[in-house]
């Protein structure tokens, strides 16, 4: 599937009319988590044309994509001249997807659960829910590494900390997000 807004990019997502919930059968179950690596997310989307668009930003370094999904933002900074690109995801599911992914648009990856040591750390629509964007801003500020973030205003991404680097207009799946497009933010971890 070619990814609104990133159209040099191939993806093997969910139908372009799937929602988040119909692989459980329209309700969410523990035993079957609903597969957010299967959608292209506006924070994603917006992080992935920033890298493609700015690669200075991870040129010739090692990047970590945390909470990698299908791998969009891993296999942009790999297409912007990372050196190294890790995707991490708690989903074991989601890191057969980023393989997938990477050999599709042609780059190498490497998947693992835990996150590692890098230069730049990428997440992409991470800040979902409050006890989640505590975890992960923890996590981020305690790495030592040069932090960017596609955001597009979920609510829990605490601005104050972060310096706005650019901002998108990103179409979206109106069965995710009950709109046509969302105004999707890039930004630094001050």
């Amino acid at each position: 599937m070619i990814i609104p807004l990133l159209p040099e990019l191939t993806l093997d997502l969910a139908d372009e009319d799937a929602g988040l919930f119909d692989a459980t059968g329209g309700e969410y179950r523990s035993d079957a988590p609903p597969p957010f690596w299967s959608f292209a997310w506006p924070g994603g989307m917006a992080l992935g044309r920033f890298l493609l668009d700015q690669p200075l930003y991870v040129a010739g370094r090692s990047v970590m994509d945390l909470g990698a999904g299908s791998g969009l933002v891993g296999i942009a900074a790999a297409r912007a001249g990372a050196c190294t690109v890790t995707a991490v995801d708690t989903d074991p599911a989601a890191l057969e997807a980023c393989a997938r992914n990477a050999r599709a648009n042609g780059v190498d990856l490497v998947t693992s659960t835990v996150p590692v040591t890098a230069e730049v750390i990428v997440a992409g629509d991470v800040f979902y829910s409050g006890p989640v964007a505590e975890r992960v801003l923890g996590f981020l500020r305690r790495s030592g590494a040069e932090v960017l973030v596609g955001d597009p205003g979920r609510g829990y991404l605490p601005t104050r900390l972060f310096e706005a680097l650019a901002t998108y207009e990103v179409p979206v799946r109106v069965k995710l997000e009950d709109q046509c497009t969302m105004r999707t933010t890039i930004w630094r971890l001050r």
